[in-house]
């Protein structure tokens, strides 16, 4: 199963910001570090979550499992709801790319787990210009 941490990161609140994608394949690694442009760090979340979808499904990852520390972006994915009416469409467009999985979990890690997606999105939020 390959496994995917995801991470976004904000400089600010609304800011300039990034998301970090590190996956594991069967022994092999790949990294992205997405500028994402300027937004709130919950938002950089889940748009590191739907960058990573995309990039699974254009490489034809069927099984995956991702991580996040997003305790926000990991309770709106098992519930496939969200209060805060801002982030209902960035979640359905989530579970919409979900559906184009065979096999999807997602988990919950704590930040220490977490720290090379981390990483990456922080260097993502320099990249911005």
């Amino acid at each position: 199963m390959i496994e995917i941490y995801i991470d976004g990161a904000s400089a600010g609140n609304p800011g300039p910001s990034g998301a970090g994608i590190f996956i594991k394949n069967n022994g092999t690694v790949e990294r992205y570090s997405i500028p994402l442009g300027e937004m709130s760090n919950h938002e950089a979340e889940y748009y590191a979550f739907i960058k990573a979808l995309h990039i699974c499904i254009e490489k034809g990852y069927k099984v995956v499992s991702f991580r996040t520390d997003s305790e926000l972006v990991n309770r709106a994915v098992e519930k496939e709801f969200v209060k805060n009416k801002v982030y209902a469409p960035l979640l359905e467009e989530a579970l919409q790319l979900t559906k184009q999985l065979d096999l999807f979990f997602m988990k919950w890690i704590p930040s220490v787990e977490n720290k090379t997606a981390d990483e990456l999105a922080r260097a993502a939020v320099r990249k911005n210009n």
